[in-house]
């Protein structure tokens, strides 16, 4: 994560030459970099604020200020700035992937899905995107395309041992499901094998 601030910190010098308030707004970004660094999230995150209130254009500003917020558990503000970033018209693969996480974290499975999909058309060769989105799929009961994105994956990093875990939990899923499904329609045998299974 301190690699983003870092790039970020240098598109924020480069965007606020110029005026007494940029400066000053400058001034806090800084410091919010700095205060995040140290993993101070609710001091970056006041700082980030008080840059964006002298300089309300300040994109950078918001993006860190989201990150500052996905960090602290915050997910519906970090939701809310990375949004303001990306309507901008952002083609930054990390930020759709930031995005994506915080809405993994509250249940929005297919706003998740939307923002992968789009990190994918970005960039394709992102083994996280796939993985991510396969979580997502899970998580709404889309078993067959998680499994399909775990396998994406683990042609990128075959000795990826959390996507061997993720997809034998696809897997364990939809077994369930399907036994679960074949028990509702009178198979004795899927009722037996769905007590089996771990819930």
């Amino acid at each position: 994560m301190k690699s983003l601030i870092a790039l970020v910190f240098i598109a924020g010098m480069l965007s606020l030459a110029g005026n007494a308030s940029a400066e000053d707004a400058k001034h806090y970004f800084e410091t919010g970099n700095a205060q995040f660094n140290d993993e101070q999230y609710d001091d970056a995150i006041k700082s980030y604020t008080k840059a964006i209130s002298m300089y309300s254009d300040f994109t950078d500003a918001y993006h860190n200020r989201g990150l500052a917020y996905y960090k602290r558990g915050m997910y519906a503000e970090a939701i809310s700035d990375l949004s303001k970033v990306i309507n901008k018209g952002t083609e930054n693969a990390q930020i759709y992937n930031m995005r994506g996480l915080a809405f993994l974290k509250t249940g929005q499975y297919q706003n998740a899905i939307d923002d992968y999909n789009k990190l994918i058309s970005i960039n394709p060769k992102f083994p996280d995107a796939y993985h991510n989105r396969g979580i997502a799929y899970a998580n709404a009961g889309r078993y067959d395309e998680a499994i399909q994105d775990y396998n994406k994956v683990l042609e990128m990093k075959p000795k990826d041992v959390n996507v061997y875990v993720s997809r034998g939990v696809g897997f364990l899923k939809k077994a369930m499901a399907d036994f679960r499904r074949a028990c509702d329609l009178g198979s004795q045998i899927a009722c037996d094998n769905l007590k089996e299974l771990p819930k």
